[in-house]
């Protein structure tokens, strides 16, 4: 994953997480997964018979859409404030 190098890590959780060692925090995690949704989905608008990479992306956003549901559950102020930070039709 060339794509995603260490800084640009830090610099995703530092801007959605608590802070730029906070890897765990689901908003954290949340804009991660983004950044590579729309990674892949860039890659599959030029390879589309990528079936392997199609896989991964659905996978990806499945975890995304359970880590998204349990900061409704649990916290609707933080689900709102990171749906509304990146974006994201819900």
């Amino acid at each position: 994953m060339s794509y995603l190098t260490a800084e640009k890590k830090e610099e995703i959780f530092q801007q959605y997480g608590k802070s730029n060692i906070d890897t765990g925090s689901a908003e954290g995690q949340i804009a991660l997964f983004s950044y590579r949704i729309n990674h892949l989905t860039g890659h599959l608008k030029t390879h589309r018979k990528d079936y392997d990479t199609q896989r991964s992306l659905l996978k990806l956003v499945g975890k995304r859409r359970r880590l998204l549901e349990y900061l409704k559950d649990t916290e609707i102020e933080r689900y709102r404030a990171i749906i509304k930070a990146l974006n994201l039709r819900k």
